[in-house]
């Protein structure tokens, strides 16, 4: 049976244990969900650069995966080669910051992010102005902690809770969204933490994704 293939664009093995766990509640719609690491990628994705890079391989990848894939999930926040795999294959595609966003505008009036870093921003603000959503965006706060130190469980969780209340208490966010696929396995403590609706972008992406697989509905259709 062909599956819902997720790609973690960088080479962490970490991450992409992470992003399996976020997805593992959606495994009862009864389409497999199959996550996959970018070897070629680099360790962490922190700027539109590394970002920028990763796309030639990431869309060799798909390729390679295309004939067991029933549709892809692009799991960085910033949605690398998104729009160039939608134009090399039929099979849906999401990238997990588009949809991120539109889940939480069903959330919550306003929406904040949780960045990792200063330097993630400025290419989040080029994503969110191109969709057109600006005047929903509550604010855009960085933990000034990059995807490695998120391991750092503690010390990741005391930044996750002071920044989503930053963004709660002092730019009127309703619901918040973890910037980085990285921090998929903090959704639960930090909507414990900040009492507002918490969208894991990983998980955002795939239900999404299988809603689309099981609808037959595709960005081509009849592709």
């Amino acid at each position: 049976m062909s599956a819902l293939v997720v790609i973690n664009p960088n080479s962490s093995e970490s991450v992409t244990a992470g992003i399996a766990e976020a997805v593992a509640p959606l495994h009862p719609f009864g389409i497999p969900i199959r996550c996959e690491t970018l070897a070629a990628g680099p360790p962490a994705i922190e700027s539109q650069a590394a970002a920028d890079r990763v796309v030639p391989p990431l869309l060799e990848l798909a390729r390679t995966l295309e004939p067991e894939a029933a549709g892809f999930v692009i799991a960085c926040f910033g949605d690398p080669g998104v729009h160039a795999l939608r134009d090399e294959t039929a099979r849906p595609v999401l990238g997990i910051q588009e949809a991120a966003v539109a889940t939480a505008l069903t959330l919550g009036q306003r929406f904040g992010v949780i960045s990792i870093l200063p330097a993630s921003i400025p290419r989040h603000m080029r994503s969110f102005a191109a969709m057109g959503v600006m005047d929903r965006l509550a604010g855009d706060r960085a933990l000034g902690r990059g995807v490695a130190e998120l391991s750092d469980e503690d010390a990741t969780l005391a930044a996750l809770a002071e920044t989503g209340t930053a963004l709660r208490d002092l730019d009127g966010a309703e619901v918040l969204i973890l910037g980085c696929a990285g921090m998929a396995r903090y959704r639960a403590a930090v909507a414990a933490a900040t009492g507002l609706p918490v969208v894991e972008p990983c998980q955002a992406a795939a239900a999404m994704a299988l809603g689309r697989i099981a609808l037959g509905q595709s960005h081509r259709p009849g592709g």
